[in-house]
């Protein structure tokens, strides 16, 4: 279109110099003319013999006359390039909109005037039949008050596309959930609504089918919460009855009787033992997500100091240095955050070799979030069981190289997880382990 623009107007130009250039030209042949002598009553001696004046009036009449023309020309071109730009705006949005995915509907005055395929495959309706049909008569009886709605937003002169979740009845007496983005327009004239639809009974079923899931997982979690009660209260109970009574006969009778029975005595006693530090820890692992606090600002300098509380005797027995300073506070469930810290710095000194274990904490930021590194002295690990390390029950040494069930490293990866973080480890044989672990800066899960 602006092509034909820039051609109108070269003809203009075009036109306008041709129009002066005869003026010129009738103002020399006038002059060349009156050097001659011409008889009286000849048609060229009586327009020499006119005013000058007149002359030029002619040639400006005829000047003007072709500017208009060609300006009327411009004006005839334009309009043409005009209707045809608007006829192929019409035929691509009319395509559009006909071959759409999402219905559309155009009501007025409380009908439909217009409904675009998509929409008469949405009602079953054909797009004929739905032409000047109440727009109340495709919604079911639980969504009739959608046309007040689309009322209320002509009322309201609302800018902007609301979204309403509906349900059709279609042709067929079957029913359809629907997404409808309702708006005002201007149609024909009058205002009108226009209504976008798509249909979600898929996206509808599947969400039904998702909070079937959540509640069946919820009444699961139920049930494992009250298995975790019965089996803290139930087992321990018979436990502590068998492990109290050997541990008497290890106090009378130890020495008295035969070596082999001093040794079957003191391996009652340590699986008992052993079992209780094993119920106890379940416990902890399947109360992470369920028995958690809200999160709050916790100082994670105090969760540390609380922790090296809770192990002051190992750390004492093993002459054991931990070092820290500078700790960020962050929002976390601060008994989560002891336990997690507690467990770390515990296995740290549980695998040192035979120099007294040395620990190091410290943090940085990256991003939005913090990281924590705990480091220690100890006895290392071939990176190739690096995740293996963080399952429930997985142990690289025998029980009776370290003491403990297997499971601290696993409930560290559950806390860490439901603060919405990492856990891992970089560790290299004979040269000690860092433990990392990141906790967002503006909290994790709740």
């Amino acid at each position: 279109m602006e092509g034909k623009d820039v051609q109108s107007m070269r003809m203009t130009e075009k036109m306008i110099l041709i129009g002066f250039g005869l003026a010129v030209l009738f103002w020399i042949v006038e002059s060349l003319m009156a050097s001659f002598v011409f008889q009286k009553g000849d048609f060229a001696s009586q327009i020499l013999s006119a005013e000058p004046y007149l002359l030029w009036m002619y040639c400006l009449v005829l000047c003007i006359l072709i500017i208009f023309g060609s300006y009327a020309q411009v004006i005839i071109l334009r309009l043409k390039s005009t209707e045809e730009a608007l006829r192929e705006s019409e035929a691509k949005y009319s395509t559009l909109v006909e071959h759409a995915n999402d219905g559309v509907v155009i009501v007025q005055d409380d009908l439909c005037k217009f409904a675009n395929k998509a929409m008469g495959e949405i009602s079953g309706y054909s797009t004929e039949k739905i032409i000047d049909m109440p727009f109340s008569q495709i919604l079911a009886p639980e969504s009739a008050d959608l046309v007040a709605k689309m009322n209320e937003l002509n009322t309201t002169e609302q800018k902007f596309p609301v979204t309403y979740e509906v349900t059709i009845q279609r042709d067929d007496g079957t029913t359809k959930d629907v997404e409808i983005s309702a708006s005002i327009i201007q149609y024909n004239g009058k205002s009108a609504g226009m209504g976008i639809a798509r249909d979600i009974t898929e996206r509808k079923l599947a969400e039904q089918k998702l909070k079937e899931q959540a509640q069946e997982l919820e009444r699961s979690n139920a049930e494992l919460e009250q298995f975790a009660y019965v089996a803290s209260h139930d087992l321990q109970e018979p436990l502590r009855m068998v492990a109290s009574y050997v541990r008497l006969l290890e106090r009378r009778y130890k020495g008295k009787l035969d070596s082999d029975a001093d040794d079957f005595i003191f391996f009652a006693v340590d699986g008992a033992t052993r079992m209780h530090h094993l119920i106890n820890d379940l416990l902890t692992y399947s109360r992470v997500g369920t028995h958690g606090k809200h999160f709050e600002e916790t100082d994670t300098t105090e969760a540390v100091n609380q922790a090296l509380v809770n192990l002051q005797t190992t750390i004492q027995d093993n002459q054991a240095e931990v070092i820290y300073n500078g700790l960020p506070k962050v929002y976390a469930d601060s008994s989560q955050l002891v336990q997690l810290f507690q467990n770390l710095i515990s296995n740290a000194i549980k695998f040192c070799d035979k120099q007294p274990p040395r620990v190091q904490i410290s943090s940085r930021q990256e991003g939005n979030q913090w990281v924590f590194s705990v480091q220690d002295n100890g006895i290392g690990m071939d990176m190739k069981y690096s995740d293996r390390i963080f399952v429930i029950f997985q142990r690289l040494h025998d029980k009776t190289e370290s003491s403990g069930t297997g499971i601290g490293l696993a409930i560290c990866k559950k806390i860490v997880e439901r603060h919405n973080g990492n856990i891992w480890v970089d560790s290299e044989e004979g040269k000690g382990s860092t433990f990392n672990f990141t906790i967002p800066t503006i909290g994790g899960k709740q």
